[in-house]
């Protein structure tokens, strides 16, 4: 594993992600990835990425990334962590092995330079990426010049919710600090993100119907998305608001919204219409 990510990890500063992404890889199936096919065409309102040049910027788990090669976009992914971008050559191999329209290396969402030798975009895909950089804006900002002009940048982040964002600030840092608190914290964010949806699905006489079915909404298992939110660190927020005006003074138009009441990531479509304006944001 890269040095710097495996001393962040070990020094309790960030999450292992990578590993989670890859006991996520273990459970997906055919119905996932066309579910996240769907979430690409009902946010970005294409039905086809056919001619795109595509940027999966965080590619995660990789499964963005095959869910756009395989609505025709050519594809280009990068993650920070090495077993995250391990995790997208793995799809890559197993469903476009050879594939030329396809790239996977490893950099960082921070890293200027190497985001300067990529050009330009049709879309640039950022999901849940940009908060866990411990640079947010400065993150946002970069996103900016990757956008050709008229096309979409599809981020998500992190809702502010005052004192419950900073009370998760706390749970997540001592998740990563202390690894003997991890049972508890695991168990307590379950019941939070699910107790009550269980205990609902139990009196309507269906148990764990919604769980069976979390991976309709964006192809992702309802386990391992629990221990990311509970594990991902570092850890920003933003509120719909600042996420929209920072985006509009760089030129960028909200064509689709999708926001959050509680917990959760508000997701974002913009369309860059003129340059950036150079307007500097929250940092």
């Amino acid at each position: 594993m890269n040095k710097t990510a495996t001393g962040e990890i070990e020094q309790g500063e960030r999450f292992a992600f990578g590993a989670n992404w890859a006991r996520f890889l273990s459970g997906l199936d055919e119905v996932r990835i066309q579910r996240a096919e769907q979430s690409l065409q009902e946010m970005l309102a294409l039905d086809r990425l056919d001619g795109l040049r595509f940027l999966d910027a965080g590619s995660g788990s990789g499964l963005f990334s095959l869910a756009a090669r395989r609505l025709g976009a050519t594809v280009h992914s990068f993650d920070f962590d090495p077993q995250s971008v391990a995790c997208a050559a793995e799809l890559r191999h197993r469903y476009f092995p050879d594939d030329r329209e396809w790239t996977v290396e490893q950099g960082s969402v921070l890293d200027v330079d190497y985001l300067a030798g990529l050009g330009g975009f049709d879309v640039v895909y950022s999901w849940g990426v940009l908060h866990h950089t411990g640079h947010m804006w400065p993150a946002m900002e970069n996103m900016a010049p990757l956008v050709s002009s008229g096309g979409r940048l599809f981020i998500a982040i992190y809702n502010d919710q005052g004192y419950l964002s900073r009370r998760w600030w706390k749970i997540k840092r001592a998740y990563n600090h202390h690894v003997w608190l991890r049972p508890l914290l695991l168990t307590y964010g379950l019941m939070r993100a699910w107790g009550l949806t269980i205990l609902l699905d139990l009196y309507h006489l269906t148990p764990f119907a919604s769980w069976r079915t979390y991976h309709k909404e964006r192809g992702m298992s309802p386990w391992w998305d629990v221990v990311d939110w509970i594990g991902g660190w570092p850890y920003e927020v933003a509120t719909p608001e600042a996420v929209f005006r920072f985006y509009r003074d760089r030129g960028f138009v909200l064509q689709n919204m999708v926001t959050r009441q509680g917990i959760g990531c508000n997701e974002f479509v913009f369309v860059r219409e003129t340059s950036p304006s150079g307007k500097k944001g929250p940092m």
